[in-house]
């Protein structure tokens, strides 16, 4: 039995477009096709065939604009040369920056909690109510936005 080693690529989604304070509309699987995309019209069938196994979108929040994405180590350096080169999801012009590459989903969600929190405390001080304090903490704090019908897809 082969064990397969993989890469936790930790994105942010800028649009300079859509203010700070409103959530961006993405979901995960236009996220996930728009990277397959430009690693097509980068790297070609190569780079497809070699992220194609083990390529997931694991996590995508649309308030704080963070991605995690999965990829195999080794054709992982495929999906990071790609991403600065996205320039459009769907209609949507962004700009991704690759914040952290993790080996581990343990160290990655770690990553994501504290830049979140600093997201969250520099937002705080704009809002007025506790009420709209909270809200924005439920929807910066919640680690279950995944597409998990994309992911079920990629496994088989």
């Amino acid at each position: 039995m082969v064990r397969f080693k993989h890469r936790y690529i930790t994105v942010e989604i800028a649009s300079p477009l859509v203010p700070d304070s409103k959530p961006l509309n993405l979901r995960p699987k236009i996220f996930h096709d728009s990277v397959l995309n430009k690693i097509q019209q980068l790297h070609g069938d190569f780079g497809i065939a070699s992220i194609r196994n083990g390529f997931l979108t694991k996590y995508c929040n649309e308030t704080t604009r963070i991605a995690l994405i999965r990829a195999r180590h080794g054709p992982h350096r495929f999906v990071t040369s790609s991403l600065p080169f996205i320039t459009k999801i769907d209609k949507l012009d962004v700009r991704l920056n690759t914040l952290h590459v993790g080996a581990t989903l343990k160290h990655s969600f770690k990553f994501i909690q504290k830049h979140q929190r600093a997201y969250l405390d520099s937002m705080w001080s704009k809002l007025k109510t506790d009420e709209e304090r909270k809200q924005l903490e439920m929807a910066v704090m919640d680690f279950k936005k995944t597409d998990v019908a994309i992911n079920i897809e990629n496994i088989a």
